[in-house]
């Protein structure tokens, strides 16, 4: 299976890099093609630009073609950022924007929205929170709706999503970030 992991946080020594870390190794562990695209250590600039976005209201178009392929690949998609302000940071918001276009995540004709990521048979999230978890659930989850809701849809039916968080993350003992690390590979090594 070729798997996906894209991380979207600015520190290599984060929980989140090291949850990366532990995504790829798993699925290697398991047989798997691992190919980690870290956002910021190779300099992906979030930022979409006016031409950009034309395309896009063009319907498609535009994007740097390897990174619209390096997703359209993907049979396994693993999304590993921190939440900030109740979602993904900016790096990883514009990184949606930019490579979740029409014409490869989706295909929209009169109305009707139909998947384009074909190919994707699992979509799962790895983040962390600052906050404790009721906090995270007393504003909605809104991060979590924004990935499983509006992103599953680019997928085929049949797409299994998971989601794996910590919350209290700064507080969070060595045991219990180890224990989180453990749960990410655990889980990464299940998919099939």
């Amino acid at each position: 299976m070729r798997l996906l992991v894209v991380l979207a946080h600015p520190s290599p020594d984060s929980l989140c890099a090291a949850a990366a870390r532990a995504a790829v190794a798993a699925g290697l562990a398991a047989g798997h093609q691992a190919d980690l695209w870290d956002l910021q250590a190779e300099g992906y600039d979030p930022v979409l630009r006016l031409p950009d976005w034309h395309d896009h209201m063009r319907g498609g178009g535009g994007g740097d073609p390897a990174d619209l392929a390096r997703l359209a690949r993907a049979e396994a998609l693993i999304l590993i950022y921190p939440t900030w302000w109740g979602g993904p940071p900016a790096l990883l918001k514009g990184w949606f924007d930019k490579v979740w276009r029409p014409g490869t995540a989706y295909h929209l004709d009169a109305m009707t929205l139909r998947p384009g990521l074909t190919a994707l048979r699992h979509l799962g999230v790895v983040t962390t929170h600052g906050g404790p978890w009721w906090a995270a659930l007393l504003a909605g989850q809104p991060g979590r709706r924004t990935i499983l809701r509006s992103l599953r849809v680019c997928a085929p039916r049949q797409c299994r999503v998971a989601w794996q968080a910590i919350y209290r993350v700064e507080a969070a003992t060595a045991d219990q970030r180890a224990a989180f690390l453990q749960r990410v590979g655990a889980r990464v090594g299940r998919v099939r």
